[in-house]
């Protein structure tokens, strides 16, 4: 989210229906705002002092559609998409776009409650996408997100980094063009409501069990495998005893001696790794 007048500016696989909607619509109407130049950000955007004094209450709304530029919208609809749509796969389209409002209108709020008197519009989708952030990080906290790109970090801790600087560029009250007070109110809402929530547990808790869930099922498939190598071995060690009592120890090849010597060694791996489990 960033002042206008400033003009500043891993995860979804695949397209979800409300990511993809409202990626449709922030880019529709950043491209309408570039090509036909109109004067709305004044109207539309959040600007405090107007939703106070002249009850424009829909700013809390339109402000989220508004971009101040390219790499505005960019990252953005980056962030909506990356963090977005394993957030909608995990509680469906209708929770995920209640969410979404709710802490794009309550970061709005926030704004307006910090910065009563001010009449510079404040405009983006940030506070929605930092409560998305918030949201990730409680869905999927051991996810691993690339910080820049390159330096890997679990979400949980992605989340309280981006929360720790925020917190700290709102007490340094740096002129930076930048509404420090709504990216934290996006994500002091979503916090809210998803604590107030019983949904929020449950699906927490449905996510928890379909990872277990699918632990148990490699480790069903990894022990079954290991029965069925145990048994191939136990079959190639009473084969080779059988050798050795008709034709002896002596008589057996030297393929024969390495075949028997690995197959014990294995056999001796196999149970230590038993006794280790019980």
């Amino acid at each position: 989210m960033t002042r206008y007048r400033s003009h500043s500016v891993r995860f979804g696989t695949t397209w979800t229906p409300a990511v993809k909607t409202l990626i449709i619509i922030n880019g529709a109407i950043y491209l309408l705002q570039e090509l036909l130049q109109l004067p709305i950000i004044g109207t539309l955007g959040l600007v405090p002092y107007q939703v106070l004094h002249k009850f424009a209450v829909w700013q809390l709304v339109t402000y989220m559609f508004l971009h101040g530029g390219f790499l505005h919208v960019a990252f953005n609809m980056f962030a909506l998409w990356m963090f977005g749509s394993q957030i909608e796969r995990a509680w469906g389209t209708k929770e995920f776009v209640r969410y979404y409002l709710i802490t794009g209108i309550g970061a709005g709020l926030i704004n307006v409650l910090f910065s009563a008197s001010s009449t510079i519009p404040t405009i983006g989708a940030s506070g929605a996408i930092f409560g998305l952030l918030l949201a990730y990080g409680m869905l999927f906290p051991n996810n691993v997100i690339l910080l820049y790109l390159f330096i890997p970090m679990k979400a949980k801790y992605f989340v309280i980094l981006f929360a720790a600087l925020e917190f700290v560029m709102t007490l340094s009250y740096t002129q930076d063009g930048v509404a420090h007070f709504a990216h934290l109110g996006g994500m002091l809402v979503g916090l809210i409501y998803l604590k107030g929530r019983p949904f929020f547990r449950t699906v927490t808790t449905n996510v928890k069990e379909k990872r277990q869930e699918h632990k148990e099922a490699i480790q069903i498939k990894f022990d079954a495998r290991r029965m069925t190598d145990l048994e191939a071995i136990r079959n190639e060690v009473d084969y080779l005893l059988d050798r050795i009592s008709r034709v002896g120890y002596d008589n057996l090849t030297e393929e024969e001696r390495e075949r028997l010597e690995e197959a014990s060694r294995l056999l001796r791996l196999y149970s230590e790794d038993t006794e280790d489990l019980n």
